[in-house]
């Protein structure tokens, strides 16, 4: 039988007034929704995974210099395999030094260190720095781009397909903004130690290039925590971004392209920071270990058990907009003794307006044993009585 608990009136009652009266604690103005002026975008909160907005998230578009995170992605999972360091040199073939746009100024008698190279794609957007990089992983940059394409599927990139390491314009070589987002929060949270670099803002190489030693990143400096990531441009492209920036205890993640001029992403960029961290507030609406219903136990020595959470239930949610958020309890009931303490047994779904929902499991509270012959013998007797009814359609 499929249980849903608290849409019955008395109980899904209790389970609504006791979030109202959590979230009531906040005091911000209501949530307003965003009009971006980027022709696609996808902003994310890492802290508590929530989507906050996507427009064209989904389409495969030019990333412009913004897939050169996919590059670093390659070159950070060759350092934590112990297959480069940071101090290993790299050669510079005659095609990385020809490589035009954006460069480190690399020729032919160079032999740059990784370190230098990661930093030379972050702050300088060296094209030559990503030919490097891909030849000396994979033998040739076409080589290197199918292995980011395969690699790019397997991590969940399904809108991704590369065609060259450096995000120079080419048909084939796309990536959703979706794609790029979820490339960001994998580089933020599992290359923790090489994250840091994201947020210089100058480097020098070899006193070369002295125009172009400074990070394009438009909001590093501005005092609103931001740290990275990418930007890019391309005249197909236009202007774009792949962001993050940390506020007390949330990190927001946001992509952006299709803007028409430098300063058009600037003041979009900071307007979107400005707007994830001011319209939402981060609460937690219910504690681990807290009672959410009683499930009913088939054949017991308790009639029914507490269901609860495992962990804290924590939401971000349109500040004061919380008329609309509700709570469902689903499990497959009545369960069968024995119950097993700290059994898992359903879903504590709870829904916030414009933001989707978030499901947690519900665990028992407690351990039900198997109940005696009294027990067996009244659960027998039921069940003829409900065959008996059935029969004589009483």
């Amino acid at each position: 039988m499929r249980a849903a608990i608290l849409p019955l009136p008395r109980l899904r009652l209790a389970a609504a007034l006791c979030l109202a009266a959590l979230l009531a604690l906040a005091a911000t103005p209501p949530a307003q929704a965003f009009e971006t002026r980027a022709g696609s975008a996808w902003v994310y909160d890492l802290t508590t995974g929530t989507v906050l907005l996507e427009k064209n998230a989904d389409i495969p578009l030019p990333p412009a210099s913004m897939s050169k995170l996919m590059t670093l992605n390659m070159l950070f999972e060759a350092l934590r395999d112990g297959r480069v360091t940071l101090d290993t040199r790299f050669s510079v073939s005659s095609r990385a030094k020809a490589m035009g746009g954006s460069t480190m100024f690399l020729d032919e008698t160079d032999r740059p260190t990784v370190e230098e190279l990661i930093k030379g794609i972050i702050v300088q957007s060296g094209n030559d720095a990503c030919v490097v990089v891909a030849e000396a992983l994979a033998g040739s940059e076409q080589a290197f781009a199918a292995l980011m394409t395969e690699r790019g599927r397997a991590l969940g990139l399904t809108q991704s397909t590369f065609a060259n390491s450096s995000g120079w314009p080419d048909p084939r070589h796309r990536m959703s903004m979706h794609d790029l987002g979820l490339l960001a929060v994998r580089l933020i949270t599992e290359f923790p130690e090489y994250y840091p670099y994201f947020a210089m803002q100058r480097f020098e190489f070899d006193g070369r290039a002295p125009a172009n030693v400074t990070n394009r990143n438009p909001l590093l400096g501005l005092g609103i925590g931001a740290d990275g990531l990418k930007t890019g441009h391309t005249r197909e492209a236009g202007y774009g971004l792949v962001g993050s920036a940390v506020q007390g205890d949330r990190r927001v993640v946001f992509v952006i392209s299709g803007l028409d001029s430098e300063s058009a992403r600037r003041q979009e960029s900071e307007s979107i920071v400005n707007w994830a961290f001011r319209q939402f507030v981060r609460k937690t609406v219910a504690r681990a270990g807290a009672e959410i219903v009683q499930a009913p136990v088939y054949l017991g020595a308790a009639d029914s058990v507490p269901l609860t959470l495992a962990e804290d239930l924590t939401l971000l949610i349109p500040a004061l907009e919380q008329d609309g958020l509700t709570a469902e309890a689903v499990f497959d009931g009545p369960l069968e003794a024995p119950v097993a303490a700290g059994q898992a047994v359903g879903e504590l779904v709870v829904t916030v307006p414009d933001l989707g929902e978030r499901r947690l499991p519900l665990v028992t509270a407690s351990g039900v044993a198997k109940g005696g012959f009294l027990v067996r013998l009244e659960a027998a007797a039921q069940a003829v009585a409900a065959r008996i009814s059935a029969a004589t359609g009483s």
